[in-house]
């Protein structure tokens, strides 16, 4: 018997809650984007007015502008968006315990074992929706399926305020003439490379050689050639479940573009100190770093390098980072932003041997024994109570 898959998607989520906040809003083009003067000028989400001016989410704030000169931008206020985020989770989770979130604003719900009590799959879609647009005052669009990936192309489909029903007997007629970059983990560079195969529909994904697929894509093709046939078998995650922390990052957009060595290295231990923080306190250990770099054009390139061990040692960290930039460097001189990230994560108890060069005082264990110490401080006086010297001269 085939599951009965749901995932809700809040309409603008962001840009809806402000309208909740100031009901004048809804009656102006409006967009909650990032602070253009700090360099984080892009739109977050946009209101129904707005979106008739095709202001598109993660334009520029001045390409957006130029669009519509009269768009109001609102500054995200992201503590409210989790609230609202928390009450319509409250409100899936009333219908079943299985509700995997996808992001603040996007929920997959396994409702098989629910329909006994409240219906089919559109019925309690509709009941979902109708209350959280009652209780919250949000809107959502659902879409009902037999596996996640199809009930994501239900809620995309048909948007906003609506439910969309794709059903073994109907998903080839609603699903194989959408565009493939529609499928979910289908992205920009994904999209060129089907081109040069003539894939350029769901259909012709899903009617593609999974051999050459695979060759060109690697397992990822492969994935996708198996969504694209409506054999996705993964399971919606339990609300209770604790989610497996796969990758911690951190990035910077500066305030103004860094192509001075000594500047950008600070940088670059500053995130890796927060990264590491962040392995310790999950008590996980990292076994590559990997940066992405961005130009003043927003071109983006990356590289990743395995370690000798793995680590929670912010300077082991920062030091593999900037080998990795340096690398870079050479096509991208000047930089607006950049991210580090610790990957392929391991327990904390997995460490790796001593260098026969190191002694006492620069060995991994005492490394790992002073930023725990680090650590306690900040967490008993506040996170300033001690930084590195490069931040004073930041």
């Amino acid at each position: 018997m085939d599951r009965t898959v749901l995932h809700c998607d809040c309409n603008g989520f962001f840009a809806s809650v402000e309208c909740l906040l100031n009901p004048q809003l809804k009656n102006v083009p409006m967009a909650v984007g990032g602070n253009s003067e700090t360099r984080h000028g892009i739109i977050l989400a946009k209101n129904e007015l707005a979106k008739k001016y095709n202001i598109l989410t993660a334009e520029p704030i001045g390409r957006a502008k130029n669009k519509c000169p009269e768009l109001v931008i609102i500054p995200p206020h992201h503590k409210i968006y989790q609230k609202y985020s928390d009450m319509v989770n409250e409100i899936y989770l009333e219908y079943t315990d299985l509700a995997e979130k996808f992001g603040i604003d996007e929920t997959w719900l396994d409702v098989t074992g629910s329909t006994s009590l409240f219906g089919e799959g559109k019925v309690i879609a509709d009941s979902i929706r109708e209350r959280i647009k009652k209780e919250i005052g949000l809107t959502i669009s659902v879409g009902v399926s037999f596996n996640k990936i199809f009930a994501k192309l239900g809620s995309d489909y048909k948007k906003p305020d609506a439910t969309t029903v794709i059903l073994r007997d109907n998903f080839k007629e609603i699903v194989y003439p959408l565009p493939v970059d529609a499928l979910l983990f289908v992205g920009h560079k994904t999209v060129s490379v089907m081109k040069k195969l003539y894939i350029n529909t769901i259909g012709d994904l899903a009617a593609a050689d999974p051999v050459m697929l695979k060759n060109k894509l690697g397992k990822l093709g492969e994935m996708l050639w198996i969504y694209a046939r409506g054999a996705d078998s993964e399971p919606v995650k339990s609300a209770y479940e604790k989610e497996e922390i796969k990758s911690v990052g951190k990035g910077m957009t500066f305030p103004i573009d860094l192509e001075n060595e000594e500047d950008i290295r600070r940088e670059i231990y500053i995130l890796s100190d927060n990264i590491a923080a962040r392995l310790r306190k999950h008590n996980k250990k990292c076994t590559t770093v990997q940066v992405h770099v961005k130009n003043p054009d927003f071109k983006v390139i990356s590289k990743q390098k395995p370690l000798d061990s793995p680590t929670f040692v912010t300077n082991v960290i920062a030091d593999c980072a900037y080998e990795i930039f340096t690398e870079l460097r050479k096509n991208m001189p000047i930089l607006r932003a950049l991210t580090v990230t610790a990957v392929n994560l391991v327990e904390k108890s997995l460490g790796g041997q001593l260098s026969l060069t190191d002694n006492f005082d620069c060995s991994s264990n005492y490394k790992e024994t002073l930023e725990n110490t680090v650590d306690k401080l900040r967490i008993a006086y506040g996170e300033k109570i001690i930084i590195r010297g490069s931040e004073l001269t930041n």
